[in-house]
């Protein structure tokens, strides 16, 4: 049973922010504007903009500054420009009229250089919430998206914890993500009674911390 739907990810995020906990986990998040556009690639030089409505990878865009070259990448399509205005113009395009959100940059640990996240998935069996999979999702080479649909390739959460960070790590971080999934699901159902299940995306840094992308009620 699907249960309820809830396709806006900038709901969601702020509502798993009003918890510090899991908030320690979420990558600054923001509406997409030329304000925080500009002021979120000045603090971090890289962002992720993402559809509010959307799945699969579909739209999303990394956006990067190196001194002062702005550049965005969709796809394998990039493009570098010598003015934040040109960019943001040429960003309006390929973004057409649908509402972005802002997310900080992460840098992934990788598998020869192909950045990996995770899928964790939860479904509601009767009163009980069941963890039904927890996987790695290795990034097509060339492509920072790691969605299966764009060709990403699916391996075990333990196999992508041991190839891209430690193997002395896997237990640990999977644990974590265990515990952080529990608690952002009573968070999201509390406030949202009757969904039925949840895919969380995770992603652990090039230091080990853990960051939590997105949720979504239709995972695949």
């Amino acid at each position: 049973m699907a249960g309820r739907q809830l396709a806006n990810k900038w709901v969601k995020t702020a509502v798993l922010l009003s918890d510090a906990k899991i908030a320690a986990h979420i990558p600054q998040t923001k509406r997409y504007n030329a304000a925080n556009l500009h002021s979120m690639l000045s603090a971090y030089g890289m962002v992720v903009i993402k559809p509010v409505v959307g799945g699969g990878g579909y739209g999303v865009i990394k956006v990067t500054k190196e001194g002062e070259t702005y550049s965005y990448t969709a796809m394998s399509k990039h493009r570098s420009f010598r003015s934040f205005g040109r960019l943001f113009r040429s960003l309006s395009g390929v973004k057409k009229k649908r509402r972005y959100i802002i997310q900080r940059g992460i840098h992934l640990a990788k598998i020869d250089g192909r950045p990996i996240d995770y899928r964790v998935k939860v479904v509601k069996v009767r009163e009980y919430w069941e963890i039904r999979a927890m996987v790695g999702r290795l990034a097509r080479r060339g492509l920072f998206v790691t969605n299966l649909c764009k060709g990403g390739a699916k391996l075990s959460a333990s196999q992508g914890i041991r190839r891209s960070f430690s193997g002395g790590q896997v237990a640990a971080k999977k644990s974590e993500m265990r515990q952080l999934t529990v608690l952002s699901t009573t968070i999201l159902e509390r406030k949202f009674p009757g969904i039925g299940q949840l895919g969380f995306d995770y992603g652990i840094d090039t230091s080990g911390k853990i960051w939590i992308f997105e949720v979504n009620t239709r995972p695949q």
